[in-house]
């Protein structure tokens, strides 16, 4: 009896017609996927469709049933442990969703996550390549070759490419955090269970020497549930009492304990004239992520207030308007027409901004807040407060997502804090509770308050009259 001429051959061996009968007869017994009819254009082409859709659902599959299996369970095993990492990650959002904003606002995690997805699409790409090469194109039917072929690099291109664009969201995500957030910060504990963030809008205008902060609120946050107040304070506030322990008491400052000097001692001259003259009496700011201007103005506003201030954020309006643009616009219901650019009996207005809903660019948004010639300084406070809402309700995750890499780098030149990077995940966190509560907002302005003569304890009692009601209630206080 003649023995069978592959009798005792390695499975595949061989080139040519002797090859392609052996795939031929061992079609019938054996794995059509790796030793498939390559004499059959219809079988090729089927099986070439089945590889790459393979190779989509589960990357690493198409080696392990037609190539180097080695490589093919590699990829099988990075697959299934993204696979399983995103389902964790799922799971934990649902009952401890701070371990992730943790992931998403520490620089080591979001290195790790940025190495890891780009190795996930180097990957993608050598499977992608090689199943191309498992496919055989040329055995194809001659229409289906340039579909496969098309089919797969968009696949690539979607798959792959989106790994490397998430690898670089990250990496962007981790300069802002290093840009913004401080290191050296040590984490404050919250006081009579709130946070009380001194928010700053510096004006370093044209017309303007250095940075004066025409804008101050603070945000007062409960630490359980985000419930929010933001308090209005004058920028031509006078006779500040400044707290206990400042060093600006004793000086020429505060000799008496209040900032008192006429009208050349409102509470906004404070930053600038620390900062210009007598920044050594806060020789631990910078290293602290703060500068001796802020933290002289954080002084006066807690013998204001009565409040302690944990943390400060400043924001240069002039970068404001790129920080909107980056979101798409702001909407603002606009009350009364405000004149953009200057004064218009000098012929210095440039548009207006009329009444009614308007959805605003950062240009338009910034002349709402600094807009001053058709209206008061407690006006503009308002607004200001009303902008800072609005953009507060927009930073939802899907506009910020999709808007990442402009918002980033507009926040990268904006803004500047020492809220410590070991605080982000929990602030994140509250502020996701804050953005579905209603804010109450307290003014420290005329009728109420007299900047020029202020009662101090009318002013902390309106302000802790406005912090109990918005802890027992959910309506606004006014």
């Amino acid at each position: 009896m003649t023995a069978h001429p592959y009798a005792g051959a390695v499975p595949g061996a061989g080139t040519g017609s002797g090859a392609r009968a052996y795939g031929s007869a061992a079609g019938t017994t054996a794995s059509p996927i790796r030793y498939p009819d390559t004499t059959s254009p219809r079988a090729m082409t089927v099986r070439g469709w089945w590889l790459v859709v393979l190779n989509l659902l589960m990357p690493g599959s198409a080696q392990v049933l037609a190539g180097n299996r080695k490589l093919g369970r590699f990829g099988l095993y990075f697959t299934f442990g993204l696979w399983i990492t995103a389902i964790l990650a799922f799971v934990v959002y649902q009952i401890w969703p701070q371990v992730l904003f943790s992931i998403a606002t520490l620089p080591i995690p979001l290195t790790i996550v940025q190495v890891v997805l780009v190795a996930y699409a180097v990957l993608w790409v050598v499977l992608t390549l090689d199943t191309l090469r498992l496919v055989r194109l040329v055995r194809a039917g001659p229409r289906a070759r340039t579909a496969i072929a098309a089919f797969s690099v968009i696949l690539l291109t979607l798959t792959s490419g989106g790994a490397v664009w998430g690898g670089y969201l990250a990496g962007v995500q981790r300069d802002l955090v290093n840009s913004i957030f401080s290191v050296q910060a040590a984490a404050e504990p919250p006081v009579d269970g709130r946070y009380n963030i001194l928010l700053l809008g510096g004006d370093a205008g044209e017309d303007r020497e250095g940075l004066r902060p025409d804008s101050m609120t603070v945000v007062s946050i409960e630490a359980d549930t985000g419930r929010a107040t933001m308090i209005g304070i004058p920028r031509d506030l006078q006779q500040v009492p400044i707290a206990a322990d400042s060093p600006l008491i004793g000086t020429d400052y505060a000799p008496d304990g209040v900032y008192d000097c006429g009208s050349d001692c409102q509470i906004s001259f404070l930053y600038p004239r620390v900062e210009a003259f007598d920044s050594d009496l806060y020789p631990n700011a910078e290293a602290e992520g703060s500068l001796p201007g802020i933290e002289a103005t954080k002084d006066a506003i807690e013998g204001a207030l009565g409040l302690t201030i944990q943390y400060y954020v400043l924001i240069d309006m002039q970068g404001f308007s790129d920080l909107i643009d980056a979101l798409g616009g702001v909407d603002i219901n606009v009350t009364e027409a405000l004149p953009m650019g200057g004064d218009e009996e000098l012929n210095e207005v440039e548009g207006w901004i009329w009444p009614g809903e308007q959805h605003m660019d950062g240009y338009t948004a910034l002349w709402y807040a600094r807009s001053r010639h058709s209206t008061s300084d407690y006006d503009r406070m308002e607004r200001q407060r009303q902008l800072q809402t609005a953009i507060l309700q927009q930073f939802d995750p899907v506009n910020v997502l999709s808007k990442f890499q402009g918002i980033a780098a507009a926040g990268a030149q904006v803004v500047k804090t020492d809220i410590p990077q070991s605080t982000l995940a929990y602030f994140v966190d509250l502020a996701l509770k804050t953005k579905d509560l209603p804010i109450d907002n307290v003014e420290l302005t005329p009728p109420l308050i007299d900047p020029e003569n202020p009662d101090w304890d009318l002013v902390r009692q309106t302000v802790g009259d406005a912090l109990v009601l918005s802890s027992s209630t959910d309506t606004p206080a006014h």
